[in-house]
């Protein structure tokens, strides 16, 4: 019987060392497969999230600006101009 109890605990500390070092390996494919992939994306000059939205963000002030100045000068030109009636 102790033989027995002395196999599973055995067998027990075995695959809990197995699955500690699954983890491990898991842990490390990530951390490869992420430094990949970062590599990769920089190769390819993508921006990021961050980038992306600053841009945006000035793309919409920049229109809007422009449709204020394009207002004022419609309204110039109409001042500027002789009545025609």
């Amino acid at each position: 019987m102790t033989t027995q109890n002395r196999f599973f605990d055995d067998m027990s500390k075995l695959m809990t060392n197995a699955m500690g070092v699954a983890q491990g390996a898991r842990t490390e494919a990530e951390t490869a497969m992420k430094g990949w992939i970062d590599r990769w994306l920089a190769d390819r000059d993508f921006v990021t999230r961050e980038e992306f939205e600053a841009v945006r963000e000035m793309a919409i002030k920049a229109r809007t600006e422009n449709a204020e100045l394009k207002a004022r000068l419609d309204a110039i030109d109409t001042a500027a101009k002789p009545d025609q009636g």
